[in-house]
């Protein structure tokens, strides 16, 4: 079976409405799909509806932003939640709210720079979306011809430590896990190796994970290279974490992977969709 339990559509930072991401899922073969947009829920019933009129499966998910430590920060990947769930939904909510004060920041900080009118600029990409995320600000520096795609945006300048990045508060490990938890979902560490730490302060994090209730980590990722998949792979078997599978698919020309596009699971692992389907 083909799955994809990790994408974006336009209610986040992705290009596609939600339909338009259950119908390009399903025209690639993707049998099994979970939609996850940042620290929001508002798209999933409109992909829902796009995917079953297909005969296939959907899980209700959402993507979000935690804090750790001194400014680290993860993704989570709540899967097979309730959508409905009051405390999720407040919670989520609380997230979003604050991003706007993060967008605000950022571009106050690219006007340091030179670069004028980043918030309307991004937030003309947001239109549709609940959220002014750097993804949108990225489309905007494309758009202005200081970099030639947004992957090297974030690079120059709103990764941590280049121009355009500023620390924020998100939310807890310890409440995003209680969330997803108590809207019955369960609760998958994203794109592991993607964020800026290192491996001995990875390690920590999924053991904390781990023990407040974290159930997955994702191994076949879009964004892993073969041998990462295999290092996923070691640290799921070391932490007795279940391998979920996601392309992490913002839009055409913008990601890792389309839809459906990443690699198998090793045969070992316990995949994390049993426990959901």
């Amino acid at each position: 079976m083909k799955v994809d339990l990790h994408c974006h559509s336009n209610v986040s930072d992705g290009l596609l409405s939600p339909a338009e991401v259950a119908r390009r899922a399903a025209d690639r073969g993707v049998e099994l799909l979970a939609l996850t947009d940042h620290d929001d829920v508002a798209g999933l019933a409109e992909a829902r509806a796009a995917f079953e009129a297909r005969g296939l499966r959907f899980l209700d998910g959402s993507e979000i932003s935690v804090s750790w430590r001194d400014d680290a920060s993860f993704h989570v990947v709540g899967l097979g939640i309730d959508p409905a769930n009051r405390e999720l939904c407040e919670g989520l909510k609380s997230i979003r709210d604050g991003r706007d004060g993060r967008a605000h920041r950022i571009a106050d900080e690219l006007e340091k720079i030179g670069i004028h009118g980043a918030y309307e600029g991004a937030a003309r990409y947001a239109e549709k979306a609940s959220i002014i995320s750097r993804a949108h600000f990225a489309r905007f520096l494309v758009e202005r011809k200081l970099s030639p795609d947004v992957k090297r945006v974030f690079d120059h300048y709103l990764a941590k430590g280049k121009p355009g990045y500023v620390p924020h508060e998100w939310a807890s490990v310890e409440d995003a896990l209680r969330w997803i938890g108590g809207a019955g979902g369960v609760a998958v560490l994203a794109h592991p190796l993607r964020y800026r730490v290192d491996r001995d302060e990875l390690r920590v994090f999924l053991g904390v994970f781990r023990d407040l209730g974290g159930q997955g980590i994702e191994v076949a990722c879009g964004a892993h290279t073969p041998e990462e998949v295999q290092e996923c792979a070691r640290l799921a078997r070391h932490f007795g974490l279940k391998a979920s599978v996601a392309s992490d698919f913002h839009g055409p020309g913008e990601s890792y992977a389309d839809l459906g596009m990443t690699p198998p699971l090793p045969d070992d692992l316990v995949p994390i969709w049993r426990d959901l389907i």
